[in-house]
Order: structure tokens, then C-alpha cells, then sequence
């Protein structure tokens, strides 16, 4: 049997796994789709004297909603339980995602955002703790590569067809989210609460053993590990994402046609970084936290330290390869701190910072801008800081590790 088979024959509840996968991509929805139609929104608005800002942060209003709101989602995913409140948030996402395609006041789409951030909150914490209740470490991790592999190949098929409706109608794009509605009707048939019969019968779960027969305090110091690290990473992920353009500009390159072409090849080099997750899953958390640094980092100097177009596609392709190991990683270390009961909560915290993080990191890189008198040199701090945590993480691995014998 080749790798590839082997692979497919270890997903395990391959229904529920599909669902969660493309479950877990609603939120990203929430910035993909809306980037072909800025544009075409901020015209369509023009009598509004603010349109041009407010336009923008209708993009991003969802995931400071998201930032806020999914601790406490964490809190009721633990009180009452997983899965009725998925199908809701599910439902009412399509609800909110697509109700700007029947409205014609800014303000008022802008109030829709928000409300959808409250269903990602909740979509996104319910799906990484249910990842973590139906599979054991092997299940999640397979499961969570297979999420990393497909997530560049949905991107670029929603910002398609976001484009191509966009084209048509003004409000187009946000008719992309009726795709909820048939991720909701798979949850409905699919889904299943963990710890009840149905359960039972399909997950061999330790966790759940260990829940019922022993309480346990939600542990503050894992959470507070959690959420620095995540948010950390999450503002070093989005470094490229918001101000990539800007710094192809430092280098010659303005056409934002000719910026598309030369970012489309390093794109796919997040799935190498989705294959190199997998492959080092099973080191321990502070080496594969090392590794997603020093990879990420290295891309990001690199960049700021290009003189030539040629140069920045290299530094993008590693600063790509890092960033399709972030998500995954992430999650998966997350995952592990959590027991069963405490861990909505605990991937609530992980969301929120994550989010955050998204939020932060323009102002972060603005003032790293400001400081270092362009934005390459903002992408080389931001590079320099990820190699200390990569020589930090390397400490913390090293020291974890078991002494090797004296040789005589």
C-alpha cells in the first residue's frame, strides 16, 4: 500500500472529518471573499464621504468580533455542548453572510458583519474542540493536515467565484455564502455530541474517561501559554497577508496584476508547509514550534531584505512554507493542553487570540514602518522577532529532551 493510501485508510469517520474540514474554512470566507469586491463596494458608495474607511473594516469587523466574543463562546461550547450550538451558528452564519445581497445601506451591512463574526466565533471553537473529541493524536493531526492541504485550493476557488458574481452585481460576492447552508444540512446528519451513546461506539476516547471520572481545574498557566504564543504567531502570519503589496511596491513592482502573478507560485508552496506539519507532528511541541519560527522567520527577512523582484518570490516562497504550518500547528498544540471538559474554553482562548492577533498585526507592522523607514524594514523586524522565538523554542526543546548517555 503507498503513502497516500495509507493515509486515506487512517481517516476515521471520514463523514464527520469532510464536514469539519470544510466547516472550519466558513470563517476565512469572511476575508476572502470580500477582497474582489472592495473596490467595487467603496464605488458603489461614493455619495457616503467614509465609505472608503468604512468599506475596509466592514472586511475585517468579523474578526474583531471573533477576537472578543469566542472566549465566551468556549464557555458555553463547554456548558452545552458541541454540537446544537454548531448547527445554529452554521445556520445562522448563511443568515447573516448572505443578507448584504438585499441590502443597499453600508451601515447596515456593517451591522451584518458583526453578527456574522459571532457565528464564526462560535464555528471556529466548536470545530477545533471537535477535532480534538472524535480523534485521538494521530486522527487530529491527519485531519488537520488534510484541512491545511485543501485550505489554499478552496481560497483561491471562493476568490474566483467571488469575482466572477462580483462582476455582475456590486453585492455579488456575498452570495458565496450560501455555502453554508449545505455544510449545515452534512452537520445535521453527521454531527454527533461526544460523551453520549453514538460516541462511545466510534471514538476510542481516553479523554472522556478521564473527564467523567475526575474533575479538573481549567489550567490558567496552559492558557496563558496559549494565548501569548497564538497571538504571537497569528501577528506574524498576517504580516504578508495585509502588507505584502506594499512591500512588492519597495522593490519596483506596483501593478497589482503583476504582484498576483509573481505570489501565485509561492501560494502553493502553504501546502509544503502543511506536508512539513505533518511530517514533524510527531516531534515534540517546542521543536515543531521551532521549526514553524525559524521558517516563517527566515521568509519574512529575506523579503526585507530583497533588492529585486526575483529575491522577493524566493522570500516569499519559505515565508509561505511557514505559514501553511502556523494553523495547523498551532491548533494542534492547543489541542493537547485542554482537557475534555475545559476544552471549549481552551480553544475559545486559542481562537479569540488568533483573531486578535489578525487585528494587531497592521498596527503592529505600521509602527515597525514608521520606526525602521519602510516597510521591508518592518518585514525584517518582523523576521528578526521570529527567530528569537525559534532560539527561544530551541532552549525550551533542548532542555526537554533526555540526556544523551556519556560515552567513556
Amino acid at each position: 500500500m503507498n503513502p497516500v493510501s495509507r493515509f486515506f485508510s487512517r481517516l476515521t469517520m471520514r463523514p464527520q472529518g469532510v464536514t469539519l474540514v470544510a466547516a472550519a474554512f466558513l470563517p476565512i470566507f469572511a476575508i476572502v471573499s470580500m477582497f474582489p469586491i472592495v473596490a467595487s463596494m467603496i464605488r458603489h458608495f461614493a455619495a457616503d464621504p467614509a465609505a472608503a474607511s468604512k468599506v475596509p473594516l466592514m472586511v475585517t469587523a468579523p474578526g474583531l468580533t471573533v477576537a472578543v466574543l469566542a472566549p465566551f463562546a468556549g464557555f458555553f461550547v463547554d456548558k452545552f455542548g458541541r454540537r446544537r450550538l454548531l448547527l445554529g451558528c452554521t445556520f445562522f452564519y448563511g443568515l447573516f453572510g448572505t443578507a448584504p445581497f438585499f441590502l443597499d445601506d453600508l451601515d447596515q451591512i456593517f451591522a451584518t458583519r458583526l453578527m456574522l463574526g459571532v457565528c464564526e466565533a462560535g464555528i471556529l471553537t466548536i470545530v477545533n474542540t471537535l477535532i480534538a473529541d472524535y480523534w485521538d493524536d494521530t486522527g487530529r493531526r491527519d485531519w488537520l493536515f488534510l484541512q491545511g492541504v485543501v485550505g489554499p485550493f478552496l481560497a483561491s476557488g471562493v476568490i474566483l467565484l467571488s469575482g466572477t458574481v462580483a462582476s455582475l452585481r456590486w453585492n455579488g460576492g456575498f452570495l458565496v455564502y450560501l455555502v453554508a447552508f449545505p455544510i449545515f444540512l452534512s452537520m445535521l446528519a453527521f454531527m454527533f455530541e461526544p460523551g453520549g451513546a453514538r460516541s462511545k461506539q466510534n471514538v476510542a476516547s481516553a479523554d472522556l474517561q478521564r473527564s467523567s471520572s475526575a474533575k479538573t481545574v481549567f489550567p490558567l498557566a496552559a492558557a496563558a501559554a496559549v494565548a501569548v504564543v497564538t497571538l504571537f504567531s497569528s501577528a506574524l502570519y498576517y504580516v504578508f497577508i495585509v502588507n505584502g503589496s506594499i512591500a512588492f511596491g519597495e522593490v519596483g513592482v506596483t501593478d497589482p496584476a503583476a504582484v498576483g502573478r509573481m505570489s501565485f507560485l509561492p501560494s502553493l508552496f502553504v501546502i509544503l508547509g502543511a506536508l512539513l506539519f505533518r511530517v514533524l507532528s510527531g516531534r515534540s511541541n517546542a521543536a515543531q514550534l521551532a521549526a514553524f519560527f525559524g521558517i516563517l522567520g527566515t521568509g519574512l527577512a529575506v523579503i526585507g531584505l530583497a533588492r529585486t523582484p526575483g529575491e522577493m518570490v524566493v522570500g516569499l516562497c519559505i515565508q509561505q512554507t511557514g505559514a501553511g504550518m502556523a494553523v495547523p500547528m498551532l491548533v494542534a498544540w492547543a489541542q493537547t493542553k485542554f482537557p475534555f471538559e475545559h476544552r471549549g474554553r481552551g480553544m475559545g482562548i486559542w481562537t479569540g487570540a488568533f483573531f486578535f492577533g489578525q487585528f494587531t498585526s497592521p498596527w503592529i507592522v505600521h509602527q515597525l514602518n514608521l520606526a525602521s523607514g519602510s516597510m521591508q524594514g518592518a518585514f525584517l523586524a518582523s523576521g528578526c522577532a521570529a527567530v528569537g522565538a525559534m532560539v527561544a523554542a530551541l532552549v525550551i526543546a533542548l532542555r526537554a529532551s533526555p540526556a544523551l548517555p556519556r560515552t567513556a
